[in-house]
């Protein structure tokens, strides 16, 4: 590692590596602290239908492995550390991995994802994949014509619901309350669409299925009675986390956490920058991830020219 790197990417995602490939390219010599775990969410995707490129469908893997081996090829320098902490005053911004590696660098560009909410169950970690998804946009072409349900009661959950009509013959939403927490126009669009029903008060307790999801079992939240629920899949729509906690507060969030930014993947920080599911909470797709990876690195390209 040089004294002081002229640039900083943090994630292993396609936005942090496609942010890698265009800054190799561009000759900032890019030093990437991915973790251990490589390649984000699609690492857990089956496979990925809708990234160009591809006439067959691709296993999210084999996908991230392919961008692997582009920055191997460019020279990309990749260091399996997570960013622990963080120094963003002013440049060069300072870093310290979770193996107490120290870096710094004149541009920084936060790539870390965001990681579904998930409820916490062995089954639904067992058939994540095989009938359980966190993303109807990139899973529900597989649902055609099969009962479906999701699980939350915001707009993610309603946008989940409305988009799974498209394929599903029916959509149940399962909500803890009596009451949905989305917007009132979200709500109305819902209650208009015959294919969508409610099971109120009630969580999901156990994903029922060896090898793919035949039911559910749920439980009043009241009462706790127990219920089962048939149905081929399952959509956990309960919310994003993004990774921004070891930026302690740094950097300007949204009400969410996810790191705001100006349309340019430009942060509140002049030289810091981000791109993927960090900083954006309504697409989370592999395409729009790449997109503005892209965009971060020819912005920090501009940033270190002097023509931010």
């Amino acid at each position: 590692m040089a004294d002081t790197e002229k640039l900083l990417i943090l994630g292993s995602g396609p936005a942090a590596l496609t942010a890698a490939i265009y800054a190799a390219r561009a000759d900032l010599n890019p030093l990437v602290f991915a973790g251990v775990s490589m390649g984000g969410q699609l690492m857990i995707t089956s496979d990925v239908e809708n990234f160009p490129g591809f006439a067959e469908p691709i296993p999210g893997p084999e996908l991230m492995d392919r961008m692997r081996r582009q920055c191997d090829r460019l020279g990309v320098r990749i260091v399996a550390e997570y960013a622990a902490k963080a120094e963003l005053s002013k440049p060069p911004f300072r870093l310290e991995t979770t193996e107490s590696t120290a870096a710094s660098a004149q541009a920084l560009i936060v790539a870390t994802g965001a990681q579904a909410r998930l409820l916490g169950l062995e089954s639904e970690s067992k058939l994540m994949g095989h009938g359980v998804s966190a993303c109807a946009t990139c899973d529900g072409f597989f649902f055609k014509g099969k009962e479906v349900a999701v699980v939350g009661g915001g707009d993610t959950a309603i946008e989940e619901a409305t988009f799974l009509t498209k394929f599903a013959s029916h959509v149940t939403l399962i909500h803890r309350r009596d009451q949905l927490r989305a917007s009132a126009a979200m709500i109305e669009r819902a209650r208009r669409d015959p294919k969508i029903s409610y099971i109120w008060n009630h969580v999901v307790a156990d994903v029922l299925g060896q090898d793919s999801v035949t039911g559910l079992s749920l439980r009043h939240a009241q009462t706790g009675q127990a219920r089962e629920f048939p149905c081929q899949g399952l959509f956990v729509a309960i919310g994003h986390s993004p990774a921004t906690a070891f930026l302690a507060g740094q950097l300007r969030l949204d009400a969410n956490g996810f790191i705001a930014t100006d349309g340019r993947t430009r942060t509140s920080v002049p030289g810091v920058f981000a791109a993927g599911d960090v900083m954006d909470s309504r697409y989370r797709q592999a395409i729009t991830a790449a997109g503005t990876g892209c965009m971060a690195a020819l912005e920090a390209a501009r940033y270190l020219s002097g023509h931010a």
